[in-house]
Order: C-alpha cells, then structure tokens, then sequence
C-alpha cells in the first residue's frame, strides 16, 4: 500500500494536492459538513492553524455529505459558508466520499492506518453510539468514518499518530497537535 506522501487528493477546482507537498509537516485531515452539530469545530480547528501554520502545521479539509446529507451545497458554497462563519484559511477540497466504493484513497489510506477505538465517553459519545446502532449494528468492528469531523493527525514524517473522533474534547485535541508542532 501507498504512503502517505503518495497520495492525493482532489481540490475543487479540478487540480491535484499532492501529500507529497506536505513533507516534513504535521498534517490534520478532516472530513467536514457544513450543517452538522460538530460543525462549530471549524473554530478551534481555524485557531489551531492560524496559531501553528508558520510552525509546520497543515490541515486539510475533505468535505463529505455521507453522514445524515449534512453538506448538500457545492463545493463554492460550502467554501463560502467556511469564510463566512469561520474565516477559515486552510485548505479545502473536493466534497469527496470517504466511505464505501467510491471513498477516496487518502481515507482509504488513512482507515488502515488508524481504525476506529470508540467514541469515548461521555454525553456524545453516548449519543454517537446511539445513533451508529441504528445505521451499523457493526459499527464498532469496522474501520469507517462514522461521522463529520473524524480528524487523522500524520507527524512531520508521514505516520498516522492518531485518529479522533467528533466526540474527542477539542481543548485536548488541540494539546495534542500543539505538543506534536512543537516537537514536545
């Protein structure tokens, strides 16, 4: 199988973005939907770049309108809706399927590296495992994306370090990043 800088992945006006571009940084991949309740993590999400970019730090948002139809829009206005509410300046890509035949390969990739552990716990993680019985009584023995918001952090070499989910406390998660940027 493929590395990670041998992937790919489509940016809405057509062209390729290489992960190759992205070498010796610390990359979040993030799959996105504009009407979800895990939504507003745009937010901590924008800080974290804004905050680190100059330090090495990427993240790359893949919009996908698999979970409950949550970003109807085209790619221009899920973009749009982005700078509006969020002033977001990181990249954003293609809407793209991320599970099932037509998920792209960098999810592919990125579910054999680091498959779904649960949902912590918590208020919800509770109500993510509620709602996931209903849709895949399996849900916890595979390794798709179960929801909007599932973040993949990839080290300043090119490893999955870690897969956390929508319910995974933001503050921490951005601990996390921070302490990997910061090589601490």
């Amino acid at each position: 199988m493929a590395n990670f800088y041998d992937l790919s992945v489509e940016r809405p006006d057509g062209t390729m973005q290489s992960m190759a571009d992205y070498k010796g940084k610390v990359v979040i991949v993030v799959n996105t939907a504009t009407g979800c309740g895990f939504t507003p993590h745009y937010e901590p999400l924008e800080e974290l770049y804004e905050e680190y970019h100059e330090a090495g730090l990427e993240i790359v948002d893949v919009p996908c309108n698999q979970f409950a139809g949550q970003a109807p829009e085209s790619d221009e206005e899920i973009h749009n809706f982005c700078q509006m509410h969020y002033n977001t300046k990181f990249s954003q890509m293609k809407k793209s399927d991320i599970n099932g035949e037509n998920a792209i390969e960098l999810f592919q990739y990125l579910k054999s590296q680091a498959p779904f552990e649960g949902f912590g716990f918590g208020p919800k993680a509770v109500a993510m495992s509620v709602l996931l019985k209903k849709i895949d009584k399996d849900y916890k023995n595979n390794p798709e994306i179960k929801w909007n918001f599932t973040k993949f952090v990839i080290d300043r070499e090119g490893n999955v370090v870690g897969r956390y989910e929508p319910t995974y406390d933001m503050k921490e998660f951005a601990k996390e990043v921070a302490a990997l940027v910061s090589g601490k």
